[in-house]
């Protein structure tokens, strides 16, 4: 009896494991899913950003006035091409070099400059 018993459990357990590639589909697709929802809320965003920067960069000129990483304003006086480096007014008979991936943001120009009251 047990023998027979053991054969109708084997025999009904076997068409289930007979589709091997539906449960792998299954496992990894929880893992698909996560990377695709990565790929659109991390990696798309970050790439319109560095795209949008670039541009900025791109566009500095002589005569915008910008902000740099370690917080300095200044007036673009010069840009170098080949040195990728931009000379910046930040004081009267005061000029500085700084490389143009260090600038951080360019002042939009339509916005009035605020004046300290002294």
């Amino acid at each position: 009896m047990v023998d027979i018993a053991y054969a109708q459990a084997a025999g009904a357990a076997a068409p289930a494991a007979g589709a091997p590639g539906a449960s792998m589909f299954g496992a990894f697709f929880p893992f698909i899913l996560i990377m695709v929802l990565f790929y659109f809320l991390m990696v798309l965003p970050q790439n319109k950003e560095k795209k949008k920067r670039e541009a900025m960069l791109a566009a500095v000129k002589p005569g915008d006035r910008v902000l740099t990483q370690g917080g300095i304003w200044g007036t673009v006086a010069n840009v170098s091409k080949e040195k990728d480096m931009v000379t910046l007014r930040i004081a009267d008979n005061v000029k500085i070099e700084v490389a143009r991936a260090f600038i951080t943001s360019v002042e939009d120009p339509s916005v009035p400059e605020t004046k300290l009251v002294k």
